[in-house]
């Protein structure tokens, strides 16, 4: 009976500390996070800790207006379909090019293939702001200012080189008898990749669709430097006019603006990460 206790505690000791050190890690974030819910919900809070009497009026922005002051804000939904447009497009072009080039980069030999991936770790090392006036030059040459269209651009250029690397590494983990396979079935390179590789590199594809999307959607430094007409803009600069000067700060609106803001990547991940689960197994087919 002895050592049956000792082997239960021998097991049970490690999950609880597991749970312990869990617990203790994410205790700042639900603490950060219930405190947001809250505020959202309340009209103002107690030496700005304690919410008071409960209100939706925060939450206004979904059905109206704003108004703080003398300023107005245009509604919300618009800025959210700019929003998802942002984060979308960056996301579909970067895994269309991702998947090319990391396809490329795996399976193809080539004259100066070691020279581009090393380029590749370099390109994404090398700080985006520092190019700011160089990409604003750039946008105004091709009429890009002011357009979704140019910061889609520069955020795909920009985060490519990670996207690429990532994309070659799950082309790296797909066995090579697969695609000999395809290939004496008849199938180009192109086919190939299409009919065989992709279908079974959904784990990659996933997790670069989480990055490129959240990045989109969190997107403020290229998006508040090129975009300067109202009805182009993206949620992080409506929170950002939002809390303007400070001088007229509502935070229960900014609360829930906050959260709302929260709410698509949340859901997108929670959804997409199913793919990041799966593991696909394959080898040479059979003989008929």
């Amino acid at each position: 009976m002895g050592l049956i206790q000792k082997d239960r505690l021998e097991t049970i000791i490690p999950r609880v500390m597991v749970y312990v050190v869990l617990v203790i890690v994410s205790l700042p974030l639900f603490i950060a996070y219930g405190w947001l819910f809250l505020n959202s919900l309340s009209d103002g809070a107690f030496g700005g800790i304690i919410p008071n009497k409960f209100t939706l009026q925060n939450w206004r922005f979904l059905w109206s207006e704003v108004r703080i002051g003398t300023t107005a804000f245009q509604s919300i939904w618009p800025i959210t379909w700019n929003t998802f447009v942002l984060a979308a497009g960056i996301t579909v072009i970067e895994i269309l090019i991702a998947a090319l080039s990391g396809f490329a980069l795996s399976r193809m030999k080539f004259a100066g293939k070691d020279l581009i991936m090393k380029l590749t770790i370099f390109l994404h090392a090398f700080p985006g702001v520092a190019l700011l006036i160089a990409l604003y030059i750039v946008l105004q040459k091709l009429n890009l200012l002011d357009k979704l269209l140019g910061v889609i651009l520069v955020k795909v250029a920009l985060e490519l080189p990670m996207a690429t690397w990532m994309m070659k590494g799950f082309f790296d983990g797909i066995p090579w008898d697969i695609e000999w396979a395809s290939y004496i079935d008849g199938c180009n390179r192109l086919q190939t990749w299409w009919k065989i590789i992709i279908p079974q590199l959904k784990p990659g594809i996933a997790a670069v669709a989480i990055f490129a999307f959240m990045s989109g959607w969190s997107e403020f430094i290229y998006a508040f430097t090129f975009i300067y007409s109202p009805e182009n803009y993206t949620l992080a600069i409506y929170l950002k006019n939002l809390i303007g000067d400070f001088k007229m700060l509502d935070y229960g609106l900014l609360c829930a603006a906050g959260l709302f803001y929260m709410i698509p990547t949340i859901l997108f991940f929670i959804f997409s990460q199913k793919s990041l689960m799966k593991v696909s197994f394959g080898g040479v087919k059979g003989p008929n």
